[in-house]
């Protein structure tokens, strides 16, 4: 399988009709991603403004290849040992080298499948990026085995917004919360505006650390801050998803999975709020939606202990005493003017229909059953 240097990073690329996409051989990133959408081309996804520039070299691969999506094992910063186990920042899944195996059409599926063998936590990771001819849509599952004890996961996705504003929702979550710490430190050049620990019901009602509410269903928003929040959702839903909609440009991303696998999403609202190396400012409008089973970004140790989310009832660790597949779709659909935020995402025969406050639906060619491994390319 050749691999091609695309925007300074080796990769493999796959194609369909409707999406073309790119896998870093280091950190498995997925990016860029481009979508055909009703005879045009559209690309959501983020990629870090150091992408291929010379600088990038001397940082942690993780931060030199950053962007679109990739996965985490374990999720987080990992600043503190496990059992004597020390994990880069979210894992070896998101900075070591992937074996490319093969890029292979099975059907109506173009799939691409690599591997990785980890070695701070013995275990086998295989990859397959898929695409399904006449889906705008990135299907994605991940098979860990091999492994022992507990572990926090997800994925990172990413989106750039600095020139069309979102609209954000999720599905129904149990529990919201601000990260519980300081998730910036001034000192250093990093910048917050939420209330550390505030809980919430609502992404339009978002407690700030000076007093009032700030409403994270819109974004770009609080311009110089970093800030970061956990939703969890219901494991008796039958998926759970998040959708932002560029409504000035008529389309809307989503990302969907199973709540039983991944628990809760991760949302980073990243505006300009960190001043220091590589970040500098100039990482602004984007904002990360991460599907995760952890306990907000703290990494392995603070997600396998007790902690307050777990002791709410809500997993923020898996057990890897047998195959754990973790199976995760993005993808995008038009919407029709008006449409300006999703409120239900509904199953339907062929897909998915996105359904606006106002009526206003929208309709994308999907296999939702992917999910749990109903379909297996």
């Amino acid at each position: 399988m050749k691999a091609e240097k695309v925007m300074g990073e080796s990769s493999w690329t796959l194609h369909s009709d409707c999406v073309s996409a790119a896998l870093t051989r280091n950190g498995g990133h997925v990016g860029p991603v481009e979508f055909e959408l009703g005879g045009r081309v559209v690309a959501p996804m983020h990629v870090a403004p150091w992408a291929g520039q010379r600088t990038a070299a001397t940082l942690m691969p993780i931060l030199r290849v950053l962007r679109g999506d990739f996965f985490c094992m374990p999720f987080g910063g990992n600043t503190r040992a496990w059992h004597g186990e020390k994990h880069p920042v979210h894992g070896e899944t998101a900075n070591g080298t992937w074996s490319g195996e093969r890029l292979e059409t099975l059907g109506k599926w173009t799939c691409l499948r690599a591997s990785m063998e980890t070695n701070t936590r013995p275990a086998r990771v295989e990859k397959m990026i898929a695409l399904r001819a006449g889906d705008p849509a990135v299907y994605s599952r991940h098979v860990i085995s091999g492994a022992r004890g507990p572990m926090c996961l997800g994925h990172h996705a990413m989106l750039n917004c600095a020139k069309s504003p979102i609209r954000l929702s999720a599905s129904a979550f149990v529990r919201g919360q601000v990260f519980p710490d300081a998730f910036e430190n001034p000192a250093e050049g990093g910048y917050s505006s939420l209330k550390p620990g505030g809980l919430f019901k609502s992404l339009a009602k978002v407690p700030l650390s000076t007093g009032g509410y700030a409403d994270l269903s819109r974004f770009p928003a609080r311009e110089g801050f970093e800030d970061l929040v956990m939703i969890s959702s219901d494991p008796r839903s039958d998926f759970a998803w998040t959708a932002a909609v560029f409504s000035g440009e008529g389309y809307l991303w989503f990302t969907l999975r199973d709540p039983r696998v991944l628990a809760s999403t991760v949302l980073w609202h990243s505006n300009g709020g960190r001043h220091y190396a590589p970040w500098n400012g100039r990482h602004s409008g984007v904002i990360g939606i991460e599907d995760v089973t952890a306990y907000f970004h703290c990494g392995l140790a603070d997600s396998a202990g007790p902690n307050p989310v777990n002791k709410a009832g809500i997993p923020t660790s898996v057990s890897l005493e047998k195959a754990v597949p973790v199976n995760s779709i993005f993808g995008v659909a038009s919407v029709p003017r008006g449409f300006d935020v999703v409120e239900k995402v509904l199953r339907v025969e062929g897909g998915l229909e996105f359904v606006s406050p106002g009526g206003k639906r929208a309709l994308v060619s999907l296999d939702s059953g992917f999910l749990y491994g109903e379909e297996r390319p």
